[in-house]
């Protein structure tokens, strides 16, 4: 597989992810991306473009990341979901809150968290990666009186924003693959894309050799770099010795042709991005459709690094 790393580079204000407006994530995950990648597809060749899109995914030709932090050069992986007691603060319980409450381990600081030796004034905080402003809006169509809305929206600090990793089988695909990267940055991701929200400058930024060689090399433990399911098949050994955290993921189908009324897509629950297995799985792109007139995808491929 050929790996390459994107920085997604936000000029604008973006909306990630949660239920309600007036709040946000910091990031995505693979599976919005790839939901969006499709609509891109759709876009730009139509229902055969998105079957091929679909096809290269479900055969391993193409495989997504989450969206993760960088700051500068320093970029970040999801922290593991493995127990960590901290040697220099044993039985500390402010240092066993602040591990908690981390979401974010740099890269070259991965193994000496799993060890209990990472440096807590080293921990990524939200306010030093993004600033968040909350604006009201007004709701008018369809309404007989104005109902005011409060949105939710991050701006990420100088130098800083999210990358992604994306592996291709061979040249076409990871061509291919960009092109759709390359449209969605003009599309925007994320909530809001009406209002100018979402929309970066795609940058290739080079494939550091310990990353390269983390995702290739085996690992003691292999930690999940993008929300994961296995197969039915693939779920009893799986399970062996893993350390997860389920999320589940839902949302509404947004597709004109789907049906007259917006629908909920399937509730699906699946690894959280960081959780830790003994074993690689294949995972598949599941269809989550429900009384629609065309299938709805939802990505949950695992993307592995391999830990010491």
């Amino acid at each position: 597989m050929k790996y390459q790393i994107y920085k997604l580079k936000f000029d604008s204000g973006v909306h990630f992810g949660k239920r309600n407006l007036d709040d946000s994530d910091i990031n995505f995950h693979a599976d919005t991306l790839f939901s969006a990648l499709c609509q891109e597809a759709l876009k730009l060749g139509g229902v055969e473009n998105l079957k091929h899109l679909v096809q290269l995914t479900k055969e391993d030709h193409l495989l997504l990341s989450d969206a993760m932090p960088y700051v500068n050069d320093q970029l970040f992986l999801p922290k593991p979901f493995i127990h960590v007691d901290s040697k220099e603060n044993r039985g500390d319980s402010s240092v066993k809150k602040k591990i908690k409450k981390m979401k974010y381990v740099q890269l070259e600081l991965l193994e000496a968290f799993i060890n209990g030796e990472y440096p807590m004034d080293k921990a990524l905080k939200t306010d030093d990666l993004v600033k968040q402003q909350m604006k009201t809006s007004v709701a008018i169509r369809g309404r007989e009186e104005t109902e005011p809305y409060r949105v939710n929206s991050i701006y990420f600090e100088e130098g800083c924003g999210l990358y992604i990793i994306t592996a291709s089988s061979d040249d076409e695909t990871a061509s291919y693959l960009e092109g759709l990267l390359e449209s969605l940055s003009y599309s925007g991701i994320g909530g809001k894309r009406s209002a100018g929200f979402g929309r970066f400058k795609l940058c290739r930024s080079p494939m550091k050799q310990e990353y390269q060689k983390r995702i290739v090399a085996k690992g003691h433990i292999y930690m999940a770099l993008s929300l994961s399911l296995p197969k039915e098949k693939e779920l009893p050994g799986v399970l062996n010795g893993a350390s997860y955290q389920l999320i589940k993921r839902s949302g509404f189908v947004a597709s004109d042709t789907y049906s007259k009324e917006y629908l909920r897509k399937k509730d699906l629950y699946v690894f959280n991005s960081g959780s830790c297995f003994d074993y690689k799985f294949q995972g598949d792109v599941f269809d989550v459709s429900s009384g629609g007139t065309h299938p709805v995808y939802r990505y949950a491929k695992p993307m592995f690094l391999g830990v010491r």
